[in-house]
């Protein structure tokens, strides 16, 4: 299971949790897999195919994956089927599937003759994607921040002049993750200052092949000539309330959004708690007055500062990028410890419904 909660490491965090699978031969070989994000094969199917193309003999072999195998068809096939076609007798994994859609593998697998079991590794499980169960709980996108910055924080000069802070290195590092979100979303201040277009874009300009969805957050109407208005694709909330908006957003079928500012809406996103994950280019430049990357915190002391915590998954928490630096954090969150005041939902450590 350490192995399986390793390799979930190893996919990205937004519309989907983060898992990790490992099969165990009999002559005690580990064999891992991990689900690389939306639309990829998921951790368990991964490995399964791994470990054919080693030629392992899957009948003699045990499943640990972080999370309970999937029982639905969404764009990847049901994962319980998979292991009841490849052989596999006998699966351990670490948590319950929360979502009522892909949940229920456990009893298809069983009806089916594997062997099953659960609960080991669930705290650690449960730890690795506490952000996208809050969301998933609040039906709710996940929602990543981007922050570009210069050193002392501002992303823009007095004079208003912002392009470009941060690097090339960082902006093609910022297109390729709007190809992998649902959508990107900015206030109609930053409309009307920057007319952005909201699209992902390759180093030369071209289009990527994956598109996110522009939204626009805010009452001011977008200016008719505005490559936003134009755009039929559009996503205008009119609203300047970050649950309503959200769950407008959650209704539209999207799963993992990007804010990309202004500064007052990072600062409303950050003051309703609904930022779970935090990218932050920063710049080596020092530009002095001029306009910070958040406003409208209410923060007055520090013990009411975000707390940030450097994420090891998807990303290095530190990388380079040319000149700047790219610090990959994600919030606190209370769903780590469980639900009802214990150590895990049901009131018990988490691993006593475990035996081998």
């Amino acid at each position: 299971m350490s192995a399986a909660l390793q390799a979930a490491r190893n996919g990205h965090r937004g519309a989907n949790p983060l898992v990790g699978a490992s099969i165990l031969t009999r002559d005690s070989q580990i064999v891992v897999g991990h689900h690389a994000g939306v639309g990829s094969p998921h951790a368990e199917v991964d490995a399964i195919t791994t470990a054919i193309d080693l030629g392992v003999d899957l009948t003699e072999t045990t499943l640990f994956v972080t999370l309970e195998p999937c029982n639905h068809t969404g764009r990847t096939g049901p994962c319980a089927q998979a292991i009841i076609a490849a052989g596999i007798p006998d699966v351990v994994f670490a948590l319950p599937d929360s979502n009522d859609v892909a949940a229920g593998g456990e009893a298809t697998l069983a009806e089916a003759g594997v062997r099953v079991r659960s609960g080991l590794g669930r705290d650690e499980s449960l730890a690795l994607n506490a952000r996208w169960r809050d969301a998933v709980d609040a039906e709710r996108p996940f929602v990543t921040a981007k922050i570009a910055q210069s050193l002392d924080g501002m992303v823009a000069a007095s004079d208003g002049t912002s392009q470009w802070i941060t690097s090339a290195e960082s902006r093609e590092h910022a297109h390729q993750f709007r190809s992998r979100v649902d959508g990107i979303l900015v206030g109609t201040g930053t409309v009307l200052t920057d007319d952005p277009r909201l699209n992902a874009r390759g180093p030369g300009g071209e289009p990527l092949d994956s598109q996110p969805v522009p939204i626009v957050l805010g009452l001011t109407p977008l200016p008719p000539e505005s490559f936003l208005a134009l755009n039929p694709d559009t996503v205008h909330l009119r609203t300047r309330d970050i649950t309503a908006a959200l769950g407008e957003l959650h209704a539209h079928g999207m799963r993992h959004i990007l804010i990309e500012g202004g500064p007052s809406v990072l600062g409303a996103f950050f003051a309703a708690g609904a930022v779970d994950e935090v990218f932050c280019y920063q710049a080596p430049l020092l530009i002095g007055p001029g306009k910070s990357s958040l406003s409208g915190m209410s923060t007055s002391t520090l013990s009411e500062a975000v707390s940030l915590v450097p994420d090891e998954t998807a990303e290095p928490a530190v990388e380079r990028l040319g000149p700047d630096v790219l610090l990959h954090f994600i919030t606190g969150s209370a769903s780590v410890g469980g639900t009802d005041g214990t150590d895990g939902t049901d009131g018990t450590d988490g691993t006593d419904n475990y035996t081998i």
